[in-house]
């Protein structure tokens, strides 16, 4: 030991209790505001059904869908492997992890859709179609056949629409709560909103929904669909999507890029509307940072081109769809939708060649960090986190085993979960 070195201070506690005192307000807001992820599985796409297509088959259908058309168009992994560029090494593993997917879980987000997907009906119809949503989702989950998560998508608050949406709304809400109640894995999402007033109409109606009911404020969350110019930049030159997560009072859940609604809105022309357009990327941009730390999570959007007929198209199609996919997850865009059954090989393909490729070195640098063993990267709390955060993603969606994370971190799931995230640490520790 060398020698004990004096400590001397020059201020009096008083100026620390002082400046504390001070930034109360600013703690306060800081906690309200950016409470951090909220420590749930995010699905890794959104489907969409029309409220008149939905019925107890969907989810399987879909997946049988997918599994007919690997079998037709690419029935070995060696054969997705030439046709996405996979690596020779990673092939294997993609394709049994894809065919074991859809085979047990096809879907992990569904949005039985009274919007553009389902359009104008006699208001007799769309009553009878979302009383019958409802009944089908609530038998799905009591049955365990439901997707991780399922809702609806009703119309907008715009004047033309509003008073549908909000009937919509109820009669599924109400069927839900008459078929045993309101499920854990229950989403709605709110299309095209321009305004933060609209969301905050939409807050009071789902309120006033908790409070006819009994339930706890706060109980219903929704997802904000960024479909508009406006809702990314306000009129006065700020940040509108910022202000429509404030107007959602803790309610919101995730903003949704709507691909073309939003490229049509800043006149894109058909051909070139796509989520990889330079307009999508800044809109997308302002998203995840108006999102940043607040718990809301950003989705991408989707491809309109349908993997369907011959193989050279399904091919080509599947090709544009897996980069796409690609592309959105090195960007942090973690979620997407998909519009057709043809889409869920690429969607897996992508996002399980995206964790698999990337695990030995998250596994080792999280490893290094813990141990403070050092290497080629000096990582950061920060980085442990995002390491964290990859990792417990590949575990959700089964691009990767718990067996093989604990055994290249040393790191059991809850330790994972207590470096990415303490909101994640305290559902570990409070759920069964």
């Amino acid at each position: 030991m060398g020698q004990q070195e004096k400590v001397a201070t020059s201020l009096a506690g008083a100026v620390s209790d002082e400046i504390s005192a001070s930034l109360t307000a600013v703690d306060e807001e800081l906690a309200r505001r950016y409470p951090g992820d909220p420590g749930t599985r995010q699905p890794v796409h959104t489907v969409y059904v029309p409220g008149d297509l939905f019925d107890a088959d969907t989810l399987r259908g879909w997946g049988d869908q997918a599994l007919a058309a690997l079998d037709e168009h690419a029935p070995d992994a060696a054969s997705l492997a030439r046709v996405l560029g996979i690596a020779d090494e990673l092939a294997g593993p993609v394709y049994e992890r894809v065919r074991a997917k859809l085979e047990r879980e096809p879907v992990e987000d569904l949005r039985v859709d009274f919007e553009d997907g389902y359009g104008p009906r006699p208001d007799a119809e769309e009553d009878a179609a979302a009383a019958r949503a409802a009944r089908l989702v609530a038998e799905a989950y009591a049955g365990g056949t439901a997707a991780p998560y399922m809702g609806i998508r009703m119309k907008c608050m715009e004047a033309a629409v509003r008073d549908r949406g909000i009937r919509t709304t109820d009669v599924f809400l109400t069927g839900l709560m008459e078929h045993g109640g309101l499920p854990d894995g229950l989403v709605l999402t709110l299309p095209k909103v321009t305004y933060p007033e609209q969301v905050a109409a939409f807050v009071r109606l789902l309120a006033a929904f908790e409070k006819a009911h009994g339930l706890p404020a706060g109980r219903l969350g929704f997802e904000i669909q960024i479909e508009t110019s406006q809702s990314i930049l306000a009129a006065d030159g700020t940040a509108a999507v910022a202000r429509m997560i404030d107007a959602a009072e803790g309610r919101a859940t995730g903003l949704h890029y709507g691909t073309f609604d939003y490229s049509a809105c800043v006149g894109v022309s058909a051909a070139y509307q796509a989520s990889d357009h330079p307009a999508a990327d800044h809109a997308k941009a302002v998203m995840q940072v108006a999102a940043a730390g607040t718990g809301v999570r950003v989705s991408d959007g989707s491809t309109n081109v349908l993997p369907i007929g011959s193989t050279e198209h399904v091919h080509e199609a599947w090709r544009l769809h897996y980069g796409l996919t690609r592309r959105a997850l090195a960007r942090a865009y973690y979620q997407g939708w998909d519009m057709h059954p043809g889409h869920l090989p690429t969607r897996y393909a992508a996002v399980y060649a995206f964790y698999r490729e990337g695990l030995e070195q998250a596994a080792a640098r999280l490893a290094a960090y813990v141990a403070k063993a050092g290497g080629d990267v000096m990582d950061e709390p920060a980085t442990a986190k995002a390491l964290s955060g990859f990792l417990l993603r590949g575990l959700d969606c089964g691009a990767l085993d718990t067996e093989e994370v604990t055994r290249l971190t040393g790191l059991t799931r809850a330790d994972l979960d207590g470096f990415a995230s303490p909101r994640r640490a305290a559902l570990t520790v409070t759920t069964p």
